[in-house]
């Protein structure tokens, strides 16, 4: 009797165990093109190389948070500038402006604390309003932390959407590419790279159905949409630790239910191996 229990309860077993690594390939194959080549790293090298990673918003370190990690990881340095202090950001009228800012700052700073960031940098522009300051005053701002850090690296949001089309995103992504463009080569200024978050083809399909921001702000013609990515970088590794920084950023977790939908209703061993990686687009 006792063999037979322990026989039923190995078959039941590789029965989940099979059912679950079904769910993972069939996540993949919704959410990732077989012809986009994923990497270790963001690049290789041999030598440590100094990152800038300049995003508009606390929280946008998100959307690369497992990448950053890696190279932190792998001997790097990172360095975040977040423009404004996301006082802007939906807190359904629990806060003002001044005190939404108070706690952004809090939650920017723990953010950094968990992916190891070397310095973090929150600066006091004004959220959603990088548009009035206009894109020149922007590439003035970034070129001036470049000269101040000199990295080797930059990274991004795209310039042509912002990921899913809030103004301040592709400003700002707007404003960099400019800058690296202009004064690749030059003896003075240091990055030698620029890379910009997109997504798969699939996920931003997969997005438009299930993204309200993406809903609303995506561009209706696809040809204008984001970059399609040059390569992932493997990011399955540090996931709880993502997850972590999600979770940091306590006042926007209703927004950021786009970002990792159902996360919190699949287990973790399979979500993390279903959205197990980060789109880049290089800039050249």
């Amino acid at each position: 009797m006792k063999k037979i229990f322990v026989w039923v309860i190995g078959i039941i077993f590789l029965k989940l165990i099979t059912l679950s690594f079904g769910i993972i390939l069939i996540g993949k194959s919704k959410l990732h093109d077989s012809d986009i080549p994923m990497r270790n790293s963001l690049f290789l090298s041999a030598q440590p190389k100094k990152i800038l990673a300049f995003f508009p918003h606390p929280d946008d370190e998100i959307t690369v948070a497992g990448t950053l990690m890696n190279l932190l990881e792998n001997g790097h340095q990172v360095y975040l500038v977040t423009l404004t202090k996301g006082e802007a950001g939906n807190s359904n009228g629990e806060y003002s402006k001044s005190e939404l800012a108070q706690l952004r700052k809090i939650e920017m700073e723990r953010s950094a604390e968990l992916i190891g960031v070397t310095q973090l940098n929150l600066l006091t522009y004004p959220d959603s309003g990088l548009e009035n300051l206009g894109l020149d005053s922007l590439k003035q701002i970034a070129l001036e932390w470049i000269e101040k850090i000199n990295p080797d690296v930059l990274v991004s949001y795209d310039s042509k959407v912002g990921l899913y089309g809030h103004s301040d995103h592709r400003l700002t992504g707007l404003a960099l590419e400019h800058v690296f463009l202009e004064n690749r080569g030059n003896k003075s200024f240091s990055p030698s790279k620029l890379f910009q978050i997109t997504l798969s083809p699939k996920q931003i399909q997969v997005a438009l159905q299930l993204s309200s921001g993406f809903q609303k702000n995506y561009p209706r013609d696809l040809k204008d949409g984001l970059p399609k990515p040059d390569f992932s970088v493997e990011t399955q590794p540090y996931f709880k630790r993502v997850l972590e920084v999600m979770k940091s950023h306590q006042t926007q977790q209703e927004v950021l239910k786009d970002l990792m939908p159902y996360h919190d209703k699949v287990p973790s061993w399979i979500y993390s191996r279903v959205f197990d990686r980060e789109y880049f687009h290089e800039v050249k």
